[in-house]
């Protein structure tokens, strides 16, 4: 028992720094590409072009995954090309250069999260921990570090890397501490990723939550530029961000009982509308204190796409495919989505201006509920999910 409560802390920790590392990089990433001289249609290239491997990195990693002797064994080996290539950053500021880091940071990087949530949801089915209150580790120390970088990036933006590589290495270090937890296919019989293609419930939900997280994909990476015009600076950017982490809260500690009670298709519908309200109320606003209370609103969007889709697939794919299911919707929420949100939105962006592309975003979020909500009714299942 003494040695569960152990490892208890080990993913507590690993999660609070987890999120730390993306507090820094995905807050002030825009940031630094603005600082060192990017248009926006640049900006949003090199944002997508990371997501872009990653489309390719997601399948490798998930497969390596279910096939290895221990889960652990793969997250280790990302945790470790993350610290190398984050430290490399600032040698160029050359666009050639940033497209390799960029690619090579984002081919490690964007498959710790779905592995990790694979080794800790197989993990927890033998205890009583409730995975929402895990996942609140991150939220809180996503919220932190938000404060803290915005507060060190307003005296020298270059110090993010640094800052991120730090927290890595730690992280690297607490993954020794964690759990074994066995890929099934190991020394068993392979089954190949398209098996999780034949479930169509899972492929409608995660169409859902493509398009939801495009929006998403577009505010991730221009949001900060956004802000920024209206007269904010880095600390109170990390403010900004620091308010829509803590409001992930309330979610994640009734995350359980709200699956259980309303299930995985309305409670994304939900999700689906706050994110319309959010862009067009985005789109209205120009001060950027009054931008602070509206980030609260990030607490159902986010959060909720997240958690929902990864409990759903926990609990409806294959132990065999359980971690290639969880790395295929990271691929979809944080690969395909941020491509789509951060290279069309950066052109939109050129063109229309970003105040535009938030009621854009809105109009989107607002007729994919519609059509999806007509569709989940159409089903008559949503009721199992």
């Amino acid at each position: 028992m003494e040695e569960r409560n152990n490892y208890l802390y080990y993913f507590i920790s690993f999660y609070a720094l987890s999120y730390m590392v993306n507090a820094v990089y995905g807050t002030f990433m825009p940031v630094y590409l603005d600082h060192i001289g990017y248009g926006q249609t640049a900006i949003g290239t090199l944002l997508a072009l990371g997501p872009f491997i990653a489309m390719i990195a997601q399948p490798v990693w998930g497969i390596a995954g279910d096939r290895a002797k221990a889960k652990n064994i793969i997250l280790q080996i990302l945790l470790l090309g993350s610290a190398i290539s984050i430290i490399m950053y600032p040698l160029s500021e050359s666009f050639y250069y940033l497209v390799f880091i960029m690619a090579m940071y984002t081919f490690f990087q964007t498959s710790i999260g779905p592995l990790i949530d694979a080794i800790t949801l197989e993990y927890i089915e033998k205890t009583h921990w409730k995975f929402g209150l895990i996942r609140m580790a991150g939220t809180i120390g996503f919220a932190v570090m938000s404060v803290v970088a915005g507060a060190i990036a307003k005296r020298y933006i270059g110090a993010i890397f640094v800052l991120c590589f730090a927290v890595i290495i730690l992280n690297f270090i607490i993954s020794f501490f964690l759990p074994k937890v066995k890929g099934y296919q190991f020394n068993a019989p392979k089954v190949p990723i398209w098996e999780l293609f034949k479930n169509r419930e899972l492929v409608l939900l995660m169409i859902f939550n493509l398009i939801i997280q495009t929006t998403l994909g577009f505010y991730y990476a221009f949001f900060p530029i956004y802000f920024r015009s209206m007269g904010g600076d880095n600390a109170l950017l990390g403010w900004a961000m620091f308010i829509s982490a803590m409001s992930e809260i309330p979610f994640l500690l009734f995350a359980d009982k709200i699956l259980n009670k309303i299930g995985v298709y309305y409670t994304l519908l939900g999700s689906g509308i706050v994110a319309a309200v959010r862009w067009l109320i985005l789109h209205f606003v120009t001060n950027p204190y009054v931008v602070l209370p509206l980030q609260a609103l990030h607490g159902l969007i986010f959060i909720v796409l997240s958690i929902a889709l990864a409990t759903y697939i926990n609990r409806e794919v294959p132990k065999a495919l359980r971690a290639s299911g969880q790395t295929m919707n990271g691929l979809i929420g944080m690969g395909l989505s941020r491509i789509i949100g951060s290279m069309l939105g950066g052109a939109l962006s050129d063109m229309v201006g970003i105040r535009q592309v938030f009621l854009y975003s809105s109009l989107l979020a607002f007729a994919t509920v519609a059509a999806f909500g007509f569709i989940f009714a159409k089903s008559g299942r949503h009721s199992r999910a």
